[in-house]
């Protein structure tokens, strides 16, 4: 069914956002810190905006997703594979770096997502990883509440499966709090581990760095 509606849910959410997501992903861009040419797998892709972002600050991407309907209507030009991103199809310590924006909240597993990230990264690779927040100030807090509990799902609906939409908004309950997140990914061979709050946490990026 996802699979079905994940091309629209993409371009309402870039509508919604108004763009921010432009901002979230120069930061997380910034963040992942990789000499130009690096291989940089970019997981649960979607339409590929975080590819082009790569692309254009002279990384080398491949976009992964799940969804075959996602990587159809792509937009990059990297080269795309439709796998789980729980078993990605790389050998051990072969890619420079990882990105991810907003999936994961749908991992059951997110030990095994980060040793997977471990294990395909290269010794001093970085991750950058993106996904929504609870916003700690209140007025943000209401906002973004009327916004992914009302709006998005009544736009969403117009366009497609109104039970899905109403999902999405309600699976960032399902993430640990920050603290918790920082330690899996330590425990998963990573250092350096930065927890940060953008946009008054209506997003938060997670950054870190593979130890030898």
């Amino acid at each position: 069914m996802f699979d079905q509606i994940a091309p629209r849910y993409d371009l309402v959410n870039r509508i919604m956002t108004f763009r921010l997501d432009v901002r979230w992903r120069k930061i997380a861009l910034r963040a992942l810190g990789l000499p130009e040419r690096s291989v940089v797998l970019d997981l649960a892709s979607g339409t590929g905006d975080m590819c082009i972002d790569l692309a254009e600050a002279g990384l080398s991407p491949i976009s992964i997703d799940l969804s075959y309907g996602m990587l159809h209507a792509g937009r990059s030009d990297a080269p795309r594979v439709q796998a789980d991103i729980l078993q990605l199809p790389v050998p051990d310590s072969s890619v420079d770096g990882v990105t991810c924006g907003f999936a994961l909240r749908n991992l059951v597993d997110l030990a095994a997502f980060f040793n997977e990230l471990h294990r395909v990264v290269k010794p001093n690779g970085r991750i950058s990883l993106l996904d929504v927040g609870v916003p700690h100030n209140p007025l943000i807090r209401f906002g973004n509440g009327i916004y992914f509990g009302k709006i998005v799902p009544l736009i969403g609906g117009l366009l497609s499966d109104r039970a899905a939409y109403r999902y999405l908004p309600k699976s960032v309950a399902y993430l640990p709090e920050p603290t918790r997140l920082v330690a899996l990914l330590e425990s998963a061979g990573f250092e350096h581990v930065v927890h940060r709050q953008l946009s008054g946490g209506l997003t938060q990026l997670l950054h870190a760095t593979r130890s030898r």
